[in-house]
């Protein structure tokens, strides 16, 4: 299964693409998208579109993960980082792709086996599952990677629990 994880924004888009099979997993490609901060919201609205439908059409992914926005004091970021989120969903949904969205809380529960793990928690479980040298950087992008791992992971899981119940 192949798997485009999307840490939604609208000046920082983080995005990573990873293959899982049976018990493990690989990276495939990952990066951000940025955005002029002082462009209108319709332009890098536009911009991310058109990127993530090239990522779409180069890494050919099975679905795509997307980490909901977190809900805090400013819920004008909140409804911004939806525009993103939805975007994301949009370019999944046009190319026939299903999509599946994640709470941070479930994200971090199921990469770092923590629900209110750290960013520097997460981050690195990250770098361990995916074997690399480094955590990716920006965190955007380590971002993308774990929505893209969690789904990984719920997807496992609900192949093996299938499979116990077809016994």
């Amino acid at each position: 299964m192949r798997i485009l994880g999307i840490d939604p924004g609208t000046v920082t888009m983080g995005y990573g693409v990873i293959d899982g099979r049976d018990d493990e997993i690989a990276l495939v490609e990952c990066g951000v998208l940025d955005c002029p901060v002082r462009s209108p919201i319709g332009e890098r609205l536009s911009y991310l579109y058109g990127e993530l439908e090239q990522i779409i059409s180069r890494c050919q992914p099975d679905v795509v993960a997307v980490e909901q926005p977190f809900v805090a004091k400013n819920v004008r970021s909140t409804l911004t980082i939806g525009k993103a989120q939805a975007v994301a969903i949009l370019a999944a949904a046009n190319r026939g792709i299903p999509s599946y969205e994640y709470p941070p809380a479930q994200v971090k529960q199921r990469v770092a086996g923590y629900g209110a793990g750290s960013k520097e928690q997460v981050q690195e479980m990250v770098r361990l599952q995916l074997g690399l040298s480094e955590v990716p950087q920006p965190s955007d992008v380590a971002d993308a990677l774990a929505v893209a791992i969690c789904h990984w992971r719920e997807a496992h899981l609900s192949n093996l629990l299938a499979e116990s119940e077809q016994e």
